[in-house]
C-alpha cells in the first residue's frame, strides 16, 4: 500500500507542487511491520501517512516555509510521529506550507496549486495536505490547525478535517522552531481524510495512552467510543453567518441544505440569531453579540478577536483584550448551556479563493478562527458543490461593509463553479467524539440523498 501512494504522491507533486520530502525510511518500517504478529499491529497497521512539513522526523528538516530551517535536521522524531509509528502508521512524505496566512506558498517550495482547479489554492497552513489528499496521493494527514488551518484545506478541496480543543493532542510534537505568530495561541494537532471515520480510527490512536506517556502535559483522556457510537437524540443549532463577512451564497446555501437535512432526519435544529433572548425554533437563540459589529458587551470588535495571534503582550490594554477573550469564551460556553445544545452547525470558509488572494481577503478567515479563539473542536465536512446559480448570485455580492476587504472576498471565490462546499461541525471543549459523531451525521445524509448538491 505505501509504494502505491508514494508512486500517486509523486504524480500529484507533478502536477501541483505539494510535497517537500520523501520519508525513505518508511520503506525499513513497512518491511519491519511485516514481522509483527497480527496481535502486536496497531490500529493504523500499514497505513500510509503524510505530515505537514512542520512535524519533526528524526533526520528530516522542519522548515516551516523558512530558509534559515534548511539543513537543520530533527534530531528525533516528534511525539505524535512516534505514537503513529508505534499504532503502526508509515509515515511517507512531508507536504507544503505557507510561511503565514492560508495560502500555500514559501520560497524555498514555491506555490502548491489546488488540484481541482490550478487557478485556486488548496487553502492553508496545511495546503500541501489539501492538495494531496484531493488527488488521492494520501489517505491520512496530519495538519495543524491555528486559525483554520485544518478545516480551510478540506472546505477548499472537498474531504474532511478535524482541529482538537488544545492540548488534547502534544503540542511537542510539533516542529521546535520558533514559530513567533503562534505563542499565546494554542496550535493544535488535526487529523485529514477523505471521510469521517477514517479521522476518528486516527483520534482513536492519538489519544492512546502512548500519548500521555510521552508527553505529560496531554491529560489521560482516552477516545470515548460510547460517545462516538451513541445513538441519543442530538440538539443543534446553527447560524447563517457571523455577521462580520457575508458568506458567500455557496456557504449560506450549504448550511441550510444541511440544517434541513437535518430537520428531514428528525433532529432538533434550531437558527440561533444575533438577537440575546427571542425564540428561533425549537431553541433559544444564542446571542450572537459575540459575533456582532459592535462585539462582545465589552465592545470588543471580531476583527480585535481575529488579531490575537498570539505575540508577546505589549501594552496594558493589549492585555485587557486577552482577558476579554477568555471572557468571551465562558460567554459563549454560558449561553450554549443554557440552550442546551450538543452541538452547534456553521458555514466554513469557502470556495477555494484564487492564489494570492488569502493576503487580501483574510478577515473572511474568522469563520474558522473563532472556534480557534474560543478553543472548541471543530470539524470539516464537504456537503454540497458551487453551482451556476451560487455564481449568479456572486455577483450581486456587496458585504457587510462595502469595504475592500469584502470586495476581495468576491472577487476571491468567483469563478468556482464544481468546487467542493463545506460546513463546520462544533461541539464545547474536550467534547472531539461528540464532534465526530455529528461529523458522522452530516456525512451519512448528504451520502444517502444520493450525493451532494
Amino acid at each position: 500500500m505505501v509504494f502505491l501512494n508514494v508512486a500517486q504522491a509523486l504524480r500529484v507533486r507533478q502536477e501541483v507542487n505539494c510535497l517537500t520530502d520523501f520519508l525513505e525510511e518508511c520503506e525499513e518500517q513497512l518491511r519491519a511491520l511485516k514481522k509483527l504478529k497480527k496481535s502486536e499491529r496497531g490500529l493504523l497497521y500499514g497505513v500510509p501517512i503524510s505530515l505537514k512539513d512542520v512535524y519533526d522526523c528524526m533526520g528530516h528538516d522542519s522548515t516551516c516555509g523558512l530558509a534559515q530551517f534548511l539543513e537543520k535536521p530533527a534530531a528525533k522524531d516528534g511525539v505524535i510521529v512516534k505514537v503513529l509509528k508505534a499504532h503502526g502508521a508509515i509515515p511517507f512524505v512531508k507536504t507544503n506550507i505557507p510561511q503565514t496566512l492560508f495560502d500555500c506558498s514559501n520560497p524555498i517550495y514555491g506555490q502548491t496549486l489546488n488540484p481541482l482547479n490550478l487557478k485556486k489554492t488548496p487553502g492553508g497552513s496545511s495546503g500541501g495536505e489539501g492538495a494531496l489528499l484531493a488527488k488521492g496521493g494520501s489517505i491520512l494527514g496530519m495538519g495543524t490547525d491555528t486559525g483554520g488551518s485544518v478545516r480551510i484545506p478540506p472546505s477548499f478541496c472537498g474531504f474532511c478535517g478535524l482541529r482538537t480543543t488544545g492540548y488534547r493532542s502534544a503540542q511537542a510534537a510539533i516542529s521546535t522552531h520558533p514559530q513567533p505568530l503562534t505563542r499565546g495561541w494554542s496550535q493544535v494537532a488535526g487529523p485529514m481524510a477523505k471521510d469521517v471515520e477514517s479521522l476518528a480510527l486516527c483520534l482513536r490512536v492519538l489519544l492512546s495512552e502512548d500519548m500521555h506517556r510521552l508527553d505529560a502535559t496531554v491529560p489521560p483522556l482516552p477516545f470515548r467510543e460510547e460517545v462516538y457510537s451513541s445513538n441519543r437524540p442530538l440538539r443543534i443549532g446553527y447560524y447563517e453567518s457571523d455577521n462580520f463577512t457575508q458568506p458567500s451564497p455557496s456557504m449560506l446555501r450549504a448550511v441550510r441544505l444541511t440544517s434541513k437535512l437535518l430537520q428531514d432526519a428528525g433532529y432538533q435544529v434550531g437558527l440561533l440569531s444575533r438577537q440575546e433572548g427571542g425564540e428561533a425554533g425549537p431553541v433559544r437563540m444564542l446571542g450572537w453579540s459575540i459575533l456582532g459589529k459592535k462585539g462582545i458587551s465589552t465592545r470588543l470588535p471580531v476583527r480585535s478577536l481575529v488579531s490575537l495571534s498570539g505575540l508577546r503582550i505589549r501594552c496594558c490594554h493589549e492585555l485587557w483584550c486577552r482577558s476579554q477573550t477568555r471572557l468571551g469564551s465562558r460567554v459563549f460556553i454560558a449561553k450554549w448551556r443554557s440552550l442546551d445544545l450538543d452541538v452547534l452547525l456553521a458555514p466554513a470558509l469557502d470556495p477555494a479563493f484564487y492564489i494570492g488572494y488569502p493576503a487580501k481577503a483574510g478577515n473572511s478567515s474568522s469563520y474558522m478562527a473563532l472556534f480557534n479563539i474560543l478553543n472548541f473542536p471543530a470539524g470539516v465536512v464537504p456537503v454540497t458543490t458551487v453551482t451556476p446559480q451560487d455564481e449568479e448570485e456572486l455577483a450581486f455580492y456587496r458585504g457587510y461593509y462595502g469595504d475592500i476587504s469584502d470586495k476581495n472576498f468576491q472577487e476571491a471565490v468567483r469563478g468556482s463553479v464544481g468546487l467542493p462546499v463545506a460546513v463546520q461541525c462544533i461541539a464545547l471543549p474536550w467534547e472531539e467524539e461528540l464532534c465526530l459523531r455529528f461529523m458522522k451525521e452530516v456525512e451519512t445524509l448528504v451520502k444517502n440523498q444520493g450525493g451532494r448538491k
